[in-house]
Order: structure tokens, then C-alpha cells, then sequence
């Protein structure tokens, strides 16, 4: 929604850009070749981790995108148990519903992995935008800095967490 808050820049943006993968583009391969990728969302998954492994390896730059990439945040909270079997046990079976079941069905449901990644945790990150989300000005900022071929410049009074 952050990113949205761009407002008119967006056109400015689109003008400048070509997205090539998105979560609202319906695009089922991450393609070779990309500049800049945004990611968000910390590495939960055998899914997010596969992902992950291809961004890096398909892109030049890699920005870890708001506090549940750069830190885990609040999916990382499951890290205080045992294990995924802990909190899938919790869900699904012991509050569940008429039916209690644990999901699996192999290659539509991943499989969770033990623990939450921060991004940088499963593949190298060139920068980092923590954020709850980050803000339109410092989104804008930031993306600008990375269009002109200049690294971000991230100070301590732009860089708030939560």
C-alpha cells in the first residue's frame, strides 16, 4: 500500500521501468536478466526459498523490501517454537475445526521450513529498506538513487523499523 502511496510518481515510474514479475502480474516464471527486484516477505517456505535462490540468481540488484524480509518481523515469531510441526500442530489440529487435518498436498501446499528467514539469510542482498511498511518518500527515494545508478543512501533518521 506504501508503494501505491507513490501516487502520480508511479506514471514517472512505469515510464522509466518494465516490471517483469510481480505478485499482481500474472507471470509464472521469474525471468533472466533483471535489473532491480524488490523483495518482500521474510522465507517461510520450501517455496519462498526456491524463489529466493532464483531473484538472486537472475538479478543484479536485490533490495530486501520492508522489516519481514530484513528481519523476519512477525512471521519470525513462529521461530520461538520447536518446529513448523509445532505451529502446524497448533493450527490445524488443535484448533481446528469439524475436521482437523494438517494441509499437504505435495506441490500445491509448501512445505514450511523449521525456521523463518530474514531474505539475508537465504541469499545474498545488495540493500536493505526496512520498513512496516517503508514510506512513500523513502521508497522513492530509494528506487531513484538505484535509477540513476546510485547507491541508496539510507541515514539513520530514514531508517525505522516497525
Amino acid at each position: 500500500m506504501s508503494f501505491l502511496d507513490l501516487d502520480e510518481w508511479l506514471f514517472d515510474l512505469a515510464a522509466a521501468v518494465d516490471v517483469v514479475y510481480s505478485p499482481i502480474a500474472d507471470v509464472k516464471i521469474y525471468p533472466e536478466n533483471v535489473d532491480i527486484c524488490l523483495v518482500e516477505g521474510a522465507v517461510a517456505n520450501e517455496e519462498n526459498l526456491e524463489i529466493a535462490k532464483i531473484v538472486r540468481k537472475n538479478t543484479k540488484t536485490v533490495v530486501s523490501f520492508g522489516d519481514c524480509a530484513v528481519t523476519a518481523n512477525v512471521p519470525g515469531m513462529r521461530n520461538m517454537l520447536d518446529s513448523s510441526g509445532t505451529v502446524l500442530e497448533r493450527s490445524y489440529l488443535e484448533l481446528g475445526d469439524t475436521t482437523p487435518q494438517l494441509p499437504y498436498e505435495p506441490g500445491i501446499v509448501p512445505e514450511l521450513l523449521d525456521r523463518v528467514l530474514p531474505l539475508h539469510q537465504a541469499i545474498e542482498v545488495d540493500y536493505f529498506m526496512p520498513g512496516c511498511p517503508p514510506d512513500a518518500p523513502r521508497i522513492k527515494a530509494f528506487i531513484e538513487a538505484l535509477l540513476a545508478g546510485h547507491a541508496p543512501e539510507l541515514v539513520r533518521e530514514t531508517i525505522k523499523f516497525g
